[in-house]
């Protein structure tokens, strides 16, 4: 895949996604929204940052599975039950994101929803890529 990251100077500096990526390819991965479930489907991690390093770690086993790498992720919406906790570990989640995925940002979209399939998830993530 080649993946351009447009960001015009006109928006806001990016931190942590890009505005639009143009992803070029032959094959589109969608993938399935992924919490911090384990082998067992419990819900590993009690705080947001454990529960997004699995959640992440879990959506790109699913890519990488599927033949992909993070700098093949074109989209990627994260579900959080609570923005205001999501924005106080930014940084940490900055952090686990460039060391688990890289800095090859995809578009990325932050929703908050009332709750999530497991009612012990913080966090969901879900996304699609473009691979060669």
């Amino acid at each position: 895949m080649t993946a351009e990251r447009v960001n015009p100077p006109e928006l806001s500096p990016p931190t942590g996604f890009s505005h639009a990526v143009v992803a070029t390819g032959t094959r589109v991965v969608f993938l399935a929204g992924q919490t911090a479930l384990d082998a067992d489907g419990k819900i590993t991690g009690d705080t947001l940052p454990e529960q997004f390093g699995k959640a992440l770690t879990n959506l790109l086993t699913a890519l990488r599975t599927a033949g992909g790498t993070p700098a093949d992720l074109a989209r990627v919406t994260v579900y959080a039950t609570d923005v205001a906790a999501y924005r106080a570990h930014a940084a940490e989640l900055g952090r686990l994101w460039r060391e688990l995925a890289g800095r090859d940002y995809p578009a990325m979209a932050v929703v908050e929803v009332v709750r999530l399939w497991d009612e012990r998830a913080l966090v969901e993530l879900d996304g699609f890529a473009v691979l060669p």
